[in-house]
């Protein structure tokens, strides 16, 4: 009996999208189940030097919710590359202004580190309202619970 070793092109053909509405959620509990599917571990033929995970759209990003004190407390970091070009941002800003940006980096701090994090971070479509362009791909409906 021989082990089945699935290859980059078998996983290709598989690719599904998936359609998130987060509004009133949790905002660490949503990154971490949009990266489980962004890596495929839901699917059998899960490999971890692979990408193999699906499409996410993920829709209402401004009306995630934090919980605790981390609007006040939990600050973003970025750093310009020159001396002194640090400059920090709290969840309330950053929510306020840029809430795609706040879900993208919780999303990319649960994938793998390198190439292969930052190609399954390309599957990831992000949007603010309840519109986005991804129609034609016929996304389906996905109920993280």
């Amino acid at each position: 009996m021989k082990t089945y070793m699935p290859n980059q092109k078998q996983q290709e053909q598989e690719r599904r999208w998936h359609l998130v509405d987060v509004n009133g959620k949790v905002l660490g509990r949503q990154a971490s189940q949009i990266a489980h599917i962004l890596r495929g571990k839901h699917k059998p033929e899960y490999t971890p030097f692979l990408d193999c995970g699906d499409y996410v759209i993920v829709i209402n990003v401004d009306r995630l919710v934090l919980t605790g004190r981390k609007l006040e407390q939990k600050k973003y970091y970025r750093h310009s590359g020159f001396p002194g070009g640090i400059s920090e941002k709290t969840a309330a800003e950053m929510l306020a202004q840029t809430p795609e940006r706040a879900l993208m980096l919780a999303v990319k701090g649960m994938l793998p580190k390198g190439p292969l994090g930052r190609k399954m971070l390309t599957k990831l479509k992000v949007y603010s309202g309840t519109e986005h362009p991804h129609q034609a791909q016929n996304p389906q409906p996905l109920d993280l619970e």
